[in-house]
This record gives structure tokens, sequence and C-alpha cells, in this order.
């Protein structure tokens, strides 16, 4: 069967963009090898010849290079800073800036071990400001390129019974990338959508099509619809399909069989990652004791209450344990009884407390959960048994949560924000459960030093969110098809 031209330009087109992409990201990692470059030879490998008292040949150059290039691409890659055009542009720079001050940083490292002391600081701060200033230079002319030969992808959305605007928000957020052009109901039917998309995929209309909380069967035979004609579908998954992502690929017949286990991480994963806790606990307790410090004598002098504020969380199979961290709030924020979410602009937050919660010192407590065990480094986010109840009553599947150890930070928290949606928060956390491995607790270990500096994941939870997810779950599901509720295939 002929290839289809449209798909053969796109195909080509796609290819090219690649190239710009990494040609733009090359450009920024040589400009900064470069500045480092000129520091090295000028102040850097100086002093350390002058106290090392002998000559570096060629290939120590080389090497010393090739090890900082190295550790430039790692962070930048694990950080996002070589993704023009996928990620914002002010996430692209600050995350280009952070992986190069943590590459400086063991860049000076490697220099004080090297000449047996601390060495001279002065010019390692001189080069990340110079490299902060290209960055910032460079990124903002590549996006202007990138986005000159790219325009945003134009989208076809296809949505069923909940109302789109939800999701329309979503990708007119990053207008750089996405223009959503034309709306269509599945209702409409099935012969109709397909001839629809066909039409406007030839035409031009539209790029790709955004499969958007329709029945499963529609859903399934649109996908399949899409593939076959080779038009790019963005869809968003359902629970079942992110459980489905973690499946083990078994071979037993003469048919593919997935398998999902009732517990994703291993006895050895389990038993190697209760050392990691306990090991990083204890050195990050040596290290931040002077903070922990200095934070507790602050929360006292400020009105006199107690330091710590304990609270009764859910961690793995639904046990209650008493999680702590440094008050950040009133006294009385409670006086009710009736727990409630951190809001956008609280009032009940103390202005001790505003700090310490958007630099994240009041979380430093829970090291000592992690030690006890009630706590790992990385798991879903523990909730309070009555917000629990809560949700658990508007989406059983809130639930699954709990197949794991809670943790201090986790695939939520480094890839949505504080008032992300209970279901997507309970999406990204299955995927962290259901795709788990060690070098993944790793990955989230090093993510969550960035997000610790960023301000979306600090905002606070919109006091209707709840109240509004309720009556829309209740909607979706009243209106829903057998097979698509909560149970069977829950709503997106």
């Amino acid at each position: 069967m002929s290839q289809n031209p449209r798909n053969v330009e796109l195909k080509r087109k796609e290819s090219f963009k690649r190239l710009i992409n990494l040609s733009l990201s090359g450009i920024c990692l040589a400009l900064e090898i470069l500045i480092f470059t000129y520091f090295y030879l000028k102040d850097i490998y100086p002093s350390a010849d002058t106290l090392l008292d002998l000559n570096y040949w060629f290939r120590a150059y080389v090497l010393q290079y090739v090890f900082y290039g190295s550790l430039l691409f790692f962070f930048s890659h694990m950080y996002g800073g070589l993704r023009i055009g996928y990620l914002r542009n002010v996430e692209i720079i600050f995350s280009q800036i952070f992986a190069t001050l943590i590459v400086n940083v063991f860049t000076y490292v490697q220099m004080s071990l090297m000449v047996t002391q601390l060495f001279i600081p002065i010019p390692f701060l001189m080069m990340s400001l110079c490299q902060a200033a290209a960055v910032i230079v460079w990124i903002n002319i590549a996006t202007k390129i990138y986005q000159k030969i790219f325009p945003p992808r134009k989208l076809l959305l296809v949505h069923g019974t909940r109302q789109a605007e939800d999701i329309i928000r979503k990708f007119e957020s990053r207008k750089d990338k996405y223009a959503v052009v034309r709306c269509v109901d599945v209702a409409i039917g099935m012969e109709a959508l397909e001839k629809e998309i066909l039409e406007g995929y030839e035409e031009g209309v539209f790029a790709a099509v955004v499969i958007w909380d329709i029945p499963t069967e529609e859903r399934n035979s649109l996908l399949k619809f899409c593939y076959a004609h080779s038009i790019r579908s963005y869809t968003m998954p359902k629970i079942s399909d992110v459980i489905l992502l973690g499946a083990e690929e078994m071979h037993l017949f003469d048919t593919p069989m997935l398998l999902t286990r009732e517990y994703s991480i291993t006895m050895e994963q389990r038993v190697i990652k209760r050392l990691i806790d306990i090991v990083c606990s204890v050195l990050l307790l040596i290290i931040a004791s002077p903070i922990m410090l200095v934070t507790a004598v602050a929360i006292k002098l400020y009105d006199g209450g107690p330091i710590l504020y304990k609270q009764i969380r859910c961690t793995q199979d639904e046990r209650l344990f008493s999680i702590m961290k440094f008050r950040s709030m009133r006294v009385d924020a409670e006086r009710d009884g009736v727990a409630r979410l951190a809001q956008k602009n609280d009032s009940r937050i103390t202005p001790v407390g505003n700090f310490i919660r958007k630099v994240r010192i009041d979380e430093l407590p829970q090291l000592f959960n992690i030690l006890k065990g009630d706590m790992s480094f990385i798991g879903p986010r523990p909730e309070r048994p009555e917000i629990i109840a809560q949700y658990v009553e508007i989406m059983p599947e809130f639930a699954y949560r709990m197949k794991v150890k809670a943790g201090l930070a986790g695939y939520a928290q480094v890839y949505g924000k504080y008032n992300t949606t209970p279901y997507d928060k309970l999406k990204l956390d299955l995927t962290y459960i259901e795709n788990y491995s060690l070098w993944l607790d790793l990955k989230l270990m090093l993510l969550t030093l960035k997000i610790l500096f960023w301000p979306d994941s600090t905002e606070g939870v919109e006091s209707e969110q709840v109240t509004a997810f309720r009556e829309e779950y209740r909607l979706r599901t009243q209106n829903a098809p057998d097979g698509d509720k909560p149970g069977d295939d829950e709503p997106d």
C-alpha cells in the first residue's frame, strides 16, 4: 500500500524538528562549555597548578572537559533544560540554570579534593553568573527561532458528555505548542466522526486528534482508526490504562498476555529502598540540623506555640501514623476540628510559616518519620484519613495510592502541582507504583531538588476544588453508559 503523501511530509517535518531541537540545545551546551573553558584556563587551572605544583598534560585537559560536558548533558537532560519547543520558556531557563549550578558545585568539590583544601570560589561564582546570562539570552533566542519555524500544532478535540472546557484550558496554557481549532462531540456517530477526521487531516485543517473522556468502546475504535491512518493522537488515559502501563509481558501461549501484580515492588527492591531511606535520612538530619534548630527557635519566638505540628495520616495498607512538620499555621487553625486543605493566600498561615512552606523547611521533621519506617523518601504523599474518606466516596479508586508506603515526595509532586486534582494525582501516583524501579526513585529524588525552588509546586488548593470535583464526577457518572462508571472504567 502506497504511503500517504501528507504522512511522508509530516515524517520529514518531524525529523527536521528533531534536528533543529538538537542543534539549538547543542549550541546552548557549547556556549556553557566555552565559558567553562575560559574560566578554567584563566583562573581555575592556574590556581590548581600552583596548589598541586604539577603540570597537566593535554589528556588531563580533555578528561576534565569530558567530565564537565558529560555532567552538564546529564543534568540538563534530567531537568529538562534541553527541551526547547516542549517546555515553557521560563521552565527551560530555570531548569538549565539549575542544572548548571549543580554541575558547577560538583566541579568545585572535585577541584577541592584535587588540591586537598577548599578551592578558591570566586572563579566558579563568576563562571556561574556568565553561564546563567548566556542561558537566558540564548534560550530566548532559540525559543523564538523554534516557534518561527514550527508554529503551534493544530488539534481536533473529540469529547463526550463531559464539558471540554477543562482540557481546552490546559491546551490554551501552552498556546506556543498547541492550538485546538475544532471540537467534535462523539455523539455524532463514529462514521461521521471518522469522515470528519480523515477529511480535516488530509486538508491540513488539523495535524492531530485529542481523545478526551469518551466511552471506552468509541475510544478504542477511534484510537485504532487514527493508528491505521497514521494520524497522531493524544489520549488522556483512564486509571485502568495506567495500571496496564506497568504490566509484565508474558509469553506462555501463542498470544501476548499482560500480568499485573498485587505488589509491583519486589522483596529485593523493598530491602534496598529501605536501606536507602535509612542512610539518606540520617545524613540529611545531620546536615539539616542547624536549619532545623533556627526554624524551631523562630516558630517559638513568634507566638510561643508548639514547634512541631503532628497530624494523623495514612500510609501503606491504610495504616495510620503521626506525621511531623514544623508548625506553619496559627495554633487555632482548625479549632472546629474540621480537616481542611491549605488554600491560596490562606489567612491561617503565619509569616514564619509562609517562609518555611515556600522553601519546604516545614517538611524536614518528616525525616524522623522516614527513619522510623512510616514513610519513604519517594512515594505517594500521605493524606489525612478524613480527606481520603471524602475522595474515596467520590472516587473509590483513590485507595489504590496506599498499595505502597507513603513518601516525602512523589511522582505527583514532581510532575503535578500542589493543586492538581485528586484524580490526576491518583493517575500520577499509579504511574509510579506500576513502573517502580530504583532508578526511578533516584530520578525523582534529583527532580525533587528542582521543584523545591519552583513556585508552582507551593501553590495552595483552590477552596472550591473538592466540591467542584465532587459535582463534576457525579454528573459525569450519572450520564455515563454501562462500562464507564466507577469500578468499571472511570471518567478521565
